[in-house]
């Protein structure tokens, strides 16, 4: 037993008898997510528009405990006070509603309508470029037309035309920005669609006898989520600004309701007098749609997989 040291075994550690060394522990695979997760913190600007999105949406969810006053209430005694008005933070407006409250309950607003436009969008752009790209023909010919046609009306002045038909309600703003909002995602699950239609897998799919949505909800979609997350998150910024423009209008959130948009719609008559009051608002629309597109912008180079990870380079010699 001479040369063992006391407490261990021979076949102790890697080592086989005879001192041949064992096998090595099989490297730790990563998965798709972890990797492009990875990829994703390595990006500073996505991550500083995570924890900015992340920061309005907890001030949005925790707005009735925080806003000190009740955003819809009215005096005339403290109207258009300036910054820094004792337990005004921000001031008040020309009714004298509290502006930093009727900040957080804004973004609840325009937050809800950004991702609940950016969801139903990309759900129904998707359902009509699976099934175009999927089968083709005369379906892709009649959906295809379909969104050329809606492309070429100008969509501001559509949204605008069906807002004065139909009336200016909450679910009515949502449901027409997600109507004339699903044509990009259309046109972009199509073509990605097109592509994996003649993979080997799914002509595989269909020797087996699977089913023609069967393949494209479980084995087609599977492979198109990358494009349409990126452009889901893109989405959500271009729907916040269509809302603060038809708000702006005096199309869109209507009061007692309150939204950034909005609030920029009350400050125009007083950009003279207190042009903070449309500094608030509009700095939050903007902070808000860079952090998203900041977002998006990090996702796609996360999910990309012809981008390579950059190593840090060593600065100094060994």
């Amino acid at each position: 037993m001479s040369g063992i040291p006391i407490g261990e075994s021979p076949l102790s550690g890697n080592s086989l008898p005879g001192g041949n060394p064992g096998p090595e522990p099989a490297p730790r695979v990563m998965s798709l997510g972890g990797m492009a997760w990875r990829r994703f913190l390595r990006n500073p600007f996505a991550v500083a528009g995570l924890v900015v999105l992340l920061f309005f949406v907890i001030v949005a969810l925790f707005a009735r405990f925080i806003a000190p006053f009740d955003p819809a209430r009215i005096d005339l005694l403290t109207s258009n006070l300036p910054f820094g008005s004792g337990a005004h933070i921000l001031g008040t407006d020309e009714l004298g509603r509290d502006i930093f409250s009727r900040l957080l309950y804004s973004s609840q607003v325009s937050l809800l309508v950004g991702f609940s436009v950016a969801f139903v969008s990309v759900f129904i752009g998707t359902l009509i470029g699976a099934v175009s790209g999927y089968f083709g023909g005369f379906v892709d010919t009649f959906f295809m037309r379909m969104v050329d046609v809606l492309n070429s009306v100008p969509l501001l002045f559509l949204n605008i035309l069906m807002l004065a038909i139909f009336g200016s309600s909450f679910v009515l703003l949502i449901c027409i920005l997600a109507l004339t909002s699903w044509m990009g995602v259309a046109r972009l699950v199509r073509g990605t669609f097109l592509q994996l239609r003649e993979t080997e897998y799914v002509e595989a799919a269909k020797a087996l006898g699977t089913s023609d949505w069967r393949i494209i909800t479980y084995h087609m979609i599977r492979n198109a989520t990358a494009p349409i997350i990126v452009n889901a998150t893109l989405m959500i910024g271009g729907a916040i600004l269509s809302e603060a423009a038809l708000s702006f209008l005096g199309l869109g959130i209507q009061p007692p309701q309150t939204s950034w948009g909005q609030m920029l719609s009350n400050a125009q008559a007083y950009m003279l007098t207190d042009p903070l009051q449309a500094v608030y608002p509009g700095l939050c629309i903007l902070v808000v749609v860079l952090a998203v597109n900041f977002i998006g912008d990090g996702i796609q180079s996360a999910i990309d997989p012809r981008r390579k990870v950059r190593r840090p380079r060593r600065r100094w010699g060994h």
